[in-house]
């Protein structure tokens, strides 16, 4: 069998995208056609279309959304590398940059004039975005020079502003009711950490008080993957994503670590100052280093940083103002909170770029076909 899907590229990720209407609708067979799809019962992906990095090995379905003052609503899935298996539990925000895109390349929501609005839902959160689209001179655009950390590609400028992400997943900013507390992990001594649901639910760790930066090379992340998996299995009963009974994931929550702003060198090889950035953050993407930020984690970030006593308004010595600059591997990522009440940001921006990449048929094993075997 064959699907219609496109490659996109939001960011600083690359993610197929499917129509609702071209996929099945019952999350098992999705899943299943996914898995097969991509070869993801392989670590390297080699016999699919999984690129075999937490970032390359996405996928988003895309419809019309019912609900009013929406324009589409996606269900996106991380799928798994080697596992055979989807994680749904979590948003991406560099694949909405590419729905964002893909929305008005596909006809789904009309241009108007130099900048079309795309308003979006993930439904696997409910998180509402806005995509703001570069379409000069009222066309639709397949480059543009619009770049983003971590690549030098150009790409359509987009403008993503997270809808009220305060509280999503955990129903609460604070999901402890604390800004920032001690967290025992294991035997090892407690590390201080500030628990977050903004765009998505964080865990972040204070650098410093952990004997790390916040500035570490993706090598020094790679051989810090395994205690900040325990950091984070610590922390998602407390936060409220952990059943009685279940064992703990490696999606939510995102986990890093926080520390002041030093002088680095990118990933591309830029040189960065500590005059340039506000605080240092090195994320995981499920169980690997992320290369960048995922946008989701950005947002988490900069709301904590709004808060009286996180570990991120202590880097940078009380409640950041509108603008944070965030200083990752890839280089500086500026997260704009707006709408700010009672210590909340109701709106939070950050500018992205995306690309379609490819318009293809995905060839998929049937059940009894030799792969499916």
């Amino acid at each position: 069998m064959h699907i219609p899907a496109t490659l996109v590229r939001g960011g600083t990720s690359k993610c197929w995208l499917f129509n609702q209407v071209e996929v099945p609708a019952d999350r098992g067979d999705l899943e299943r056609l996914l898995v097969a799809a991509y070869g993801a019962t392989d670590p390297v992906e080699l016999d699919g279309v999984g690129g075999a990095t937490p970032t390359t090995s996405k996928a988003a379905v895309v419809g019309a959304s019912p609900r009013p003052g929406v324009d589409v609503d996606y269900l996106f899935a991380q799928v798994g590398i080697g596992t055979g298996s989807v994680e749904w539990t979590s948003n991406c925000g560099n694949c909405a940059t590419g729905v964002a895109l893909y929305a008005v390349t596909k006809g789904m929501v009309p241009v108007t004039g130099d900048r079309t609005r795309v308003v979006m839902r993930n439904t696997n959160t409910g998180a509402v975005l806005e995509g703001i689209v570069d379409t000069h001179g009222g066309v639709v655009h397949h480059f543009g020079r619009q770049t983003v950390p971590g690549t030098r590609a150009g790409g359509v400028a987009v403008g993503l502003t997270f809808r009220d992400p305060a509280g999503g997943t955990t129903g609460s900013p604070l999901p402890t009711g604390r800004a920032a507390q001690d967290l025992r992990v294991g035997s090892a001594e407690p590390v201080r950490v500030s628990m977050v649901t903004a765009g998505a639910p964080v865990v972040l760790v204070d650098a410093a008080g952990a004997g790390r930066t916040g500035a570490e090379s993706l090598e020094r992340m790679s051989a810090d993957v395994p205690w900040l998996r325990t950091v984070r299995h610590a922390a998602a009963p407390l936060m409220g994503l952990l059943r009685p009974g279940e064992e703990p994931g490696d999606a939510v929550p995102k986990v890093g670590l926080v520390g002041p702003p030093v002088p680095y060198t990118t990933t591309l090889g830029e040189r960065i100052g500590a005059e340039d950035y506000d605080v240092s953050v090195r994320m995981l993407t499920m169980n690997a280093p992320h290369p960048a930020i995922g946008l989701t984690s950005a947002v988490a970030v900069a709301a904590a940083g709004l808060l009286e006593g996180s570990v991120v308004s202590r880097v940078t010595g009380g409640p950041a103002d509108e603008w944070l600059r965030l200083g990752t591997p890839a280089g500086v990522v500026a997260v704009r909170c707006t709408d700010v009440r009672d210590g909340l940001p109701h709106r939070v921006t950050v500018q992205r770029a995306a690309r379609l990449l490819a318009d293809a048929r995905i060839y998929v094993p049937e059940a009894g076909s030799p792969r499916a075997a």
